[in-house]
């Protein structure tokens, strides 16, 4: 890492997560001398601190909780000891602690035309910016300052008090009773983290699904599945006040025009998120923000300023996950400083929601299919006809693909199963290559696991899977 910065720069960087850091890493090894400046969280963004590393951390301690006793295996009983809350979160905190510096800090050190300032950057022309009371030219700049969570319009909220799910990950106490406002992957991950450490959970969502971009039956089948767990779920409902009452967090809210309330300890915002542009001097720069106040960029990265990029959180990219971040930022690199028009194809990316069971999924769900093509060919299979998903007794999930019903190319695949998230990763080749549901019914994939699941799906198509033998 460079020791110093002079007043002119090829390439400003503003943010130090994901988006930033690729960009970075991507411009020093183009040998361009480079700023990269960060304020708010530490080096690593949300994914490393606040974000996924402890999220998952937690939530997979809060498996070894559920399966020690619910595994469904005859003959074996099993007794949990203790469960100290304190000490999880404790060892949680210790695990993001020690990443930035293995994954962040220590590559920053061996980028020697990149130099750190830790400072609010703010515009004050096209083409300068400011920090800690000092100016900086660029040749071209690149925004990665992330997004921050939504405080809805809730009466009294402010003054009853709410936690977001950065103080989520480092609670002192384990609340007894939790509600959230919001599903979507954060609220429903963390919904299952807390209600395995024992706490009782209402989830209250504005939408009418717990998350809109997968496939109905397979959010549907996983909002049964955390009912069974105990967490109430409630769907089209808008939240009006907030207010304190006998030591508890009130939340007053209206479904089907009736009005209701529930109560807890803590209320968990989880409403989404608005992406980190205020405070940056964008109106000096010509750079055009949507309703959401994040910055638009075409499919090259690069905003109404054709010297400025922008990546991850901050833009109206279609999907905003730490992998696209990371992708766009070594991209912009590649075309701020070389005039490249490199793109991601996001239909190719895949999602995934690290409840337990997993819910992932790439490319056309059958509505988006409908939406674009006027046509669609889906099938639908149970865990239950998967032998592996049987030997583990979690036969609960569900898989569907739609294809294209001339050319029987894959589309799209989504899944709810244990695991999800790793066998989504072969989807995501699937379709990212084009192949067909002949190329997987051709394969010889390994006998008994999950990932069979895409090949007895892709074979329903054609034959009846019931009358199939194992290895087919």
């Amino acid at each position: 890492m460079g020791d110093k910065v002079s007043d002119h720069l090829q390439i400003a960087i503003l943010g130090g997560g994901a988006g930033a850091f690729a960009a970075a890493i991507r411009t020093n090894e183009l040998k361009e001398k480079t700023a990269l400046i960060n304020a708010g969280l530490p080096i690593g963004g949300t994914c490393v601190n606040v974000g996924c590393v402890p999220s998952k951390t937690l939530l997979y301690a809060g498996e070894i909780l559920h399966h020690a006793k619910h595994h469904g295996i005859l003959g074996i009983e099993l007794e949990i000891k203790s469960f100290d809350f304190r000490k999880v979160i404790q060892d949680e905190l210790a695990l993001v602690e020690r990443l930035p510096h293995e994954k962040y800090e220590k590559v920053l050190k061996n980028l020697e035309h990149v130099t750190l300032i830790e400072g609010k950057a703010k515009f004050v022309s096209k083409n300068e910016i400011e920090v800690n009371g000092k100016k900086f030219n660029a040749e071209k700049f690149i925004i990665a300052t992330g997004s921050t969570a939504n405080v809805p319009p809730i009466d009294g909220i402010h003054e009853v008090g709410f936690i977001t799910h950065i103080e989520a990950l480092r609670l002192e106490k384990q609340p007894k009773e939790l509600i959230i406002v919001g599903a979507g992957s954060v609220g429903l991950e963390f919904a299952q983290m807390y209600a395995r450490f024992g706490a009782k959970i209402t989830v209250l969502e504005l939408g009418g699904s717990i998350f809109p971009h997968s496939e109905e039956a397979l959010t549907d089948r996983l909002a049964e599945t955390l009912a069974r767990e105990g967490i109430v779920i409630k769907t089209n409902v808008a939240v009006t006040s907030a207010r304190r009452e006998n030591r508890k967090k009130v939340l007053s809210y209206r479904v089907n025009e009736t009005q209701q309330e529930v109560s807890a300890d803590e209320i968990l915002l989880a409403a989404g998120k608005t992406p980190n542009t205020q405070g940056l001097g964008l109106d000096k720069t010509g750079v055009t923000l949507d309703k959401r106040q994040a910055v638009v960029v075409n499919p090259f990265f690069q905003t109404s300023n054709q010297n400025i990029f922008a990546v991850g959180d901050v833009t109206n990219a279609p999907l905003r996950l730490e992998t696209t971040a990371g992708r766009e930022g070594t991209l912009a690199a590649e075309n701020a400083i070389k005039g490249a028009r490199l793109s991601i194809d996001y239909n190719t990316v895949p999602y995934a929601i690290f409840t337990d069971p997993q819910l992932a999924g790439v490319g056309f769900t059958e509505e988006e299919q409908m939406k674009k093509m006027g046509v669609c060919a889906c099938r639908t299979v149970s865990f239950a006809d998967v032998p592996k998903a049987i030997i583990m007794r979690r036969t609960e999930g569900l898989i569907k693909m739609a294809i294209h019903p001339q050319t029987r190319e894959i589309l799209g695949i989504h899944i709810l199963a244990p695991n999800a998230s790793e066998l989504v990763a072969q989807a995501m080749v699937l379709i990212k290559n084009r192949n067909t549901i002949d190329d997987v019914v051709n394969s010889l994939p390994m006998f008994p696991t999950l990932s069979e699941a895409i090949k007895i799906v892709a074979l329903s198509f054609t034959k009846d899977i019931s009358k199939l033998s194992c290895c087919i």
